[in-house]
């Protein structure tokens, strides 16, 4: 039909596989992390929080997560626009604009994103590539 297409979507397994690799990757070098999975749409699919994270973690590990998945670029890319002066990005509802948030692509298609917080933003970054790794074949 014309009025339809056929998306990919993330699964629940491919979320599992991801918050795995991401906290592996932070256990080992002892970072305390909230980790977050969601759909194409920020629909939360999986969260997993380390032990000893902090509590305001919580909440920016799915807004980063929901901030990739939406506007389909990572929050460093977003945390740039506004260092770089693009500040009409600090006004988005709901957005954050820091480092460790990245979208899932596939085919060219967001499918979905992972968002970490609980360490410096760099190192949530790393942990968040850490969990997409987990998506490569």
């Amino acid at each position: 039909m014309s009025h339809l297409r056929e998306l990919m979507t993330l699964t629940l397994d491919g979320a599992k596989a991801m918050a795995a690799a991401a906290e592996r990757f932070a256990l080992e070098r002892g970072w305390t992390v909230a980790v977050a999975v969601v759909d194409a749409a920020g629909g939360l699919l999986l969260f997993h929080i380390l032990d000893g994270t902090q509590a305001g973690s919580q909440d920016i590990a799915v807004l980063k997560a929901r901030s990739a998945a939406r506007l389909q670029r990572s929050t460093k890319a977003l945390e740039d626009g506004i260092a770089g002066g693009r500040a009409a990005l600090m006004t988005l509802p709901g957005i954050v604009a820091l480092e460790g948030g990245l979208p899932v692509r596939v085919a060219d298609r967001v499918v979905g994103a992972i968002g970490v917080s609980g360490m410096a933003s760099a190192q949530d970054g790393e942990v968040a590539a850490a969990g997409l790794a987990a998506l490569v074949p």
